[in-house]
């Protein structure tokens, strides 16, 4: 026979506790170094949309300095990564835990992104900058610490 959870607090306790028992994702630790990824071609973001939901979009890698980086235009994604900077990545089968750090002050560094860009994607980063032209959001992909296990990603 089953009990029903009467109470609110209660049952909202064991809600959490069942998600993160049986839904939540642990994503390893962020690579200090990511010039061994600099060769994989596409990654995917894993955030979450306003409303608590995943999203997952594919996305292109460039590798600064032993950094990872991403970019995107004013996409329908890149507010989640405004309002929930802490994100994870899928790279090469592996998950990784991240923080979404906009690259805005430092105009060399987003030079040199951008040239890491034109010069690993070839054509193909041209080809893209015609359909999404003006200044993309360049973004770090910066390591948040060890163990997070997050809740859909």
């Amino acid at each position: 026979m089953a009990y029903p959870i009467r109470s609110p607090l209660l049952a909202s306790a064991v809600t959490a506790f069942l998600l993160l028992a049986f839904d939540a994702r642990a994503l390893e630790p962020a690579p200090t170094d990511w010039t061994s990824l600099a060769s994989v071609q596409e990654i995917q973001v894993l955030s979450e949309n306003p409303d608590g939901t995943p999203h997952e979009t594919t996305v292109w890698l460039a590798v600064v300095d032993g950094k990872g980086f991403i970019r995107t235009g004013n996409t329908s994604w890149y507010p989640n990564l405004e309002q929930r900077p802490n994100i994870g990545v899928r790279v090469a089968n592996r998950e990784y835990a991240v923080r979404a750090d906009l690259v805005e002050e430092d105009e060399a560094l987003r030079d040199r992104v951008l040239a890491a860009f034109r010069t690993k994607y070839g054509w193909s980063d041209r080809f893209v900058a015609w359909f999404f032209p003006g200044d993309p959001h360049i973004i770090q992909l910066a390591a948040r610490g060890l163990g997070h296990v997050t809740p859909g990603y």
